[in-house]
Order: C-alpha cells, then structure tokens, then sequence
C-alpha cells in the first residue's frame, strides 16, 4: 500500500484512469444526455485520459510528473467533459508539481483546490454535473483528513466513496437526468479515474453498483437546456501567442455567443496555450473571436446534431468545404461556412455526408477543395439527395477556388443557379502550388530529386528550382504572364516566405492586387489562385 504519490504512482494512476475510461467508454456515452445527449462524453474523457498518458510517455526524465500530465491532459483535451477533467488534473498539477511526494493531507487539500479550479474554469457552471462530483471529491478527501484518516489510502478511497455518493444524487440536481434515468456521464467518468486512484494506492477495486443506462424512450430533443433545434456546433481549439488580458476579453465574447464555455491554460515549452472549448450556432464569430485574442490552431468543429439527423429546413442553405488545415478551416468558418477538416486519415464519404445532413439545410453546396476528393463528395451528394436535400458539388480543386466561391454565393439565388455562379467562380480561379520533392521523379518539367522546390500550374509539375522563394516567385510571373487582376496567397507556416513573394509582385506586378491568407498546411508551403 502506497504511503505516498511519488511520480512512479502518478504514471501508474494515469495508465489505471485510460484502462478504466477505455473499459466503460461505451456505456459513458450512452448516459450522455446533458448538456447535449451527443453520445460522447466517454470518448472525450478517455482522449483526453490518453493525452495526459502519451505526454508522459514521451517526456524527458528530468521534467515533473504532475506538470507532463497537466500539459497532456490540457492540450489533448476533447469535449466539455474532456476539458473540466483536464482542468482538474492541471489543478493538482499546479499544487503538487513542485512538492515532495504527497502524502493524505497534502493529496486532499491539492483535490479540493483543483476542484475549485475547475469550477472557475466553467462559465456558467450547473450543479449535478462533472463539476458537483469533483468537489464532493475533495470536501469529502478533506474530511477525511481532518478527522483523523489521514493516510493516502483513507484519503483517497474517501474521495472515490464521496464522488460516487455525489453522483448518485445527481438525478435529483438536473432534470434532463431525472426524466432519462441516468446520473451524469462525465461525473460517472470521474468516479472511474477516482476508483483508479484507489486501485493504484491500496491494490484493491473498490466495488460499485452498475450504473443504469438510459430510457431509450427519452426525448433527448425536448430536454432542459439542450440548445434550440436547429444547426448548432461544438467549437473547440488550442490558444497560442496570447496573454491573461486577451483571454480574458475572449471568454467574455465567447459567452455572450454560446454556452457550454470551458477555458483552460497550460505551461508548455514554447509558451501558455489554452484549451477554448464553446457551444455555438456562428462558428465563424468564434473562431474569430480566437483570432482576435491569438493564435486559434487545431480548430475541431463537431455539430451539436440530435440523436437522429434533423429533417432538411425548408429554404436553409449552407456551404461545406472540406480542408487540409486549421488555418483555412478559420478562413472557411469566418465566412459562415461549415468545415469538415482532414486528419491524417483523410476524409471519407461518410464524413462529408454527416456534414451534410448534420448540418439541417435543405440545400447544400459541397467544396471538396481537392481533386481527389471531388468523386468522393459526389458519393456523398447522392447519398443526401436520396434523403430529400438539394445538394450541388461545386468542383474547386484548391481552397484558393472555393475561397472565390464563396466570395460570390448569394442565398437569394435560386439553388441551382447559385451552385452555377460558384463554380464559374471557381472555374476562373487559376490554381498553382508550390511544395517540396519528397523522392526523385519524372515531372513535366524535367526529374527532381528530393528536396527540390516544385511550382505546379492545375496539378502539373512547371517549375523546379532549389527555393521555395524563387520557384514561387518564377510560378507566379508565368501565371501572370497569361493575364489575371488578382492574386490570392494562401501561405504555410514559412511567413518568411510570403513576404518575399508579395514584395515580388509588389515590384515586378504592382497592377495586380493581392490577397494574403496565412494558415496554410504545412505539407503546401504556398498556395495561389489568379483571376
């Protein structure tokens, strides 16, 4: 039996908390129902659970436990329940990273404080929810503590009893709860991390009751405080290159957007950056929001969609676009336009027809902003007009040609013709890349080898060089050589880069007019469009 948390435990917690989320993933979803019955508060925990593992794993050795979990556990974190458990563990981090090993006392004061953090964390917090569980946690830890039970196993399985019995109550805090028949999903969530806690310290499973699984005859869509019908989306990204001030103001517009606002700031070896999670019906205004205050990255955009897909809105309309980057998904939802964001994997047909039919218009324009990608949406658009929506594939081949049409999309047209004006927009949108050689090939401008600089014209090989700088600069003079009034730059992360090409034009094409966007993937150093 451990008589204290020394950084070996601390691991062994970690790996104990991601087993018991993995284990019960399933059935933590299934009880989700508040704030939103998504079915996704154990999948959120338990990423979030792997975050926090997977930067201990890769940390340094000479660097605190508590402090790799807390960074971890912040930056991976999913979801509303996701982001509240990294909070805590950021809490105990704060209060146990530079501390000898904790023993009873020290563990109960850090949980209380931690739970505390949580609650400030939480814009609006609701009581019978993750929240309520963690502190009854740390009251009862605390307790514990000061009657005397003050070893780490008397204080850390008083924790897990006190969590649990808070749980138990939580039918009777929350409506939603009481009408489906269930506790709360991410406080059932908790309760497993507490119960590992428990296992890593004394080597026994404390014995629960199986908690109740929802009345599948529960009407999710008429629960309190679920948002209105109607399209609404989970935004959630990570802060860079900002300050307490600018976080400050961000929250505060945040909340006047939407509900279910978390924020929660983490130390990592190149800065703070804050975990920004938002309920929202105007995805652009919060990522712009996000702009404002720093640097918005990896920007997820998951919609708030009932159990079943609503039904196609009469006259609604909305554009998807598929992206390769969280940069240009922040240009996409700045215009009001819903994003579906390349992973490694890629983007499926199934993921763009959730977008479509998640999204609850009755007319849809798809920009798949790739070539490869165009068969796949039309896969997609078939799908969703045989359930009675009017979708037209709009056939950009670079974001460069659905930024233009998105420029001229006019919601008073008739569908048809709008989905006509956008690909013509489209059509007259030149698109170039330059990128760098990944092995040796033949191209249409002769053999590169790896390394090599590629300027590429409508996805062939016109120019190789050995900079970036000057096959761009090269690219864009035989691009405009042919004509063209405007030049879009959709520029990676080398800024340097774009700042050479625009001082080019300046000099050599000073007619021309140029629009810069940064934000570009970092697989495509530059990208181009010429009207």
């Amino acid at each position: 039996m451990l008589q204290a948390l020394d950084d070996a435990a601390v691991g062994q917690w970690c790996r104990a908390a991601v087993e018991a989320l993995s284990g019960s993933r399933s059935r933590l979803d299934e009880l989700n129902v508040f704030p939103v019955p998504d079915g996704d508060t154990g999948t959120n925990l338990l990423h979030t659970a792997e975050g926090a593992l997977a930067a201990l794993d890769a940390a340094a050795p000479a660097e605190p436990v508590w402090t790799v979990v807390a960074r971890g556990a912040v930056l991976a974190a999913r979801g509303n329940s996701g982001t509240i458990l990294a909070q805590l563990l950021r809490g105990l981090g704060d209060q146990l990273a530079a501390q000898p090993p904790a023993e009873g006392p020290a563990f109960a004061d850090a949980l209380q404080k931690a739970a505390d953090g949580a609650y400030a964390a939480v814009a609006d917090p609701e009581e019978g929810t993750f929240l309520t569980v963690a502190r009854a946690g740390g009251e009862a830890a605390v307790a514990a503590a000061g009657e005397g039970r003050a070893t780490l196993a008397d204080v850390v399985t008083a924790a897990a009893d006190g969590a649990r019995a808070a749980l138990e109550r939580t039918p009777g805090q929350l409506a939603v709860l009481r009408e489906a028949g269930v506790v709360d999903a991410g406080g059932a969530g908790l309760c497993l991390v507490l119960d590992a806690l428990v296992r890593t310290v004394t080597g026994t499973e404390p014995v629960r009751p199986a908690l109740a699984l929802p009345n599948h005859h529960h009407r999710h869509e008429h629960a309190p405080h679920q948002p209105p019908p109607g399209p609404g989306s989970e935004v959630q990204y990570l802060l860079a290159d900002t300050d307490e001030a600018a976080v400050e103001r961000l929250q505060q517009r945040l909340a006047e957007l939407g509900d279910s606002l978390v924020v929660v700031g983490v130390d990592t070896p190149t800065g703070r950056e804050w975990n920004v999670h938002v309920h929202v019906s105007d995805v652009g205004a919060a990522i712009e929001a996000g702009v404002e205050a720093g640097r918005p990255h990896r920007i997820s955009v998951s919609p708030l969609a009932p159990v079943r897909p609503p039904e196609p809105a009469p006259g609604l309309r909305v554009v998807v676009a598929v992206v390769h980057s969280d940069g240009v998904a922040a240009l996409f939802a700045a215009e009001g336009v819903r994003v579906v964001v390349c992973d490694e994997g890629g983007v499926t047909e199934d993921d763009i027809h959730e977008a479509i039919a998640a999204s609850g218009a009755e007319e849809v324009a798809v920009l798949p902003n790739d070539p490869a990608l165009l068969p796949v949406a039309s896969r997609a658009a078939t799908r969703a007009r045989e359930e009675g929506r009017e979708v037209g594939v709009v056939p950009t081949r670079s974001p460069v040609q659905g930024l233009a049409a998105v420029a001229v999309a006019d919601p008073e047209r008739r569908f048809g013709d709008d989905v006509i004006a956008m690909a013509e927009a489209a059509a007259a949108t030149r698109w170039a890349e330059v990128t760098v050689a990944d092995q040796e090939a033949l191209t249409s401008a002769g053999r590169c080898q790896p390394g090599d600089a590629l300027g590429s014209a409508e996805g062939d090989v016109v120019v190789i060089g050995p900079d970036l700088a000057s096959v761009a600069c090269d690219l864009l003079d035989r691009l405009l050589s042919a004509g063209g009034e405007m030049a879009t730059l959709l520029v990676g992360p080398d800024e340097e880069l774009g700042a050479t090409v625009c001082a080019h034009l300046s000099s050599t094409h000073p007619t021309v007019e140029v629009v810069r966007y940064g934000g570009g993937p970092s697989s495509l150093p530059l990208q181009i469009g010429v009207e």
